[in-house]
Formats: structure tokens, C-alpha cells, sequence
């Protein structure tokens, strides 16, 4: 992914809580986390469109 652009993102702590569990047990970035979880909003999002 080349195309980045910077966001500030305030999050509830409980979702910053979530985040952080999620990145340290994928052994991945919080921010990797939180593209995960956007694209798989967008990809359920999409199927739904389908139907």
C-alpha cells in the first residue's frame, strides 16, 4: 500500500483497549488492526450490496 494519508482518530477507550489486545495477539501494529477491521466492514458491506 503506497497511497497512505495520516488520520487522527479519537477512539472510547474500550475500542483502544480492543485494538491493543487485537495488535498484541496478531503480533501485529494497532494500526494494521485497525485496517483489518475496516476492510472487513467494507467486504461485508459489499456482499450485502450483492444480495
Amino acid at each position: 500500500m503506497t497511497d497512505r494519508k495520516p488520520l487522527q482518530l479519537r477512539l472510547p477507550s474500550d475500542v483502544k483497549a480492543w485494538i491493543e489486545l487485537q495488535a498484541e495477539k496478531n503480533m501485529s501494529s494497532q494500526n494494521s488492526e485497525i485496517v483489518r477491521a475496516v476492510r472487513l466492514a467494507m467486504s461485508r458491506d459489499e456482499l450485502a450490496l450483492q444480495k
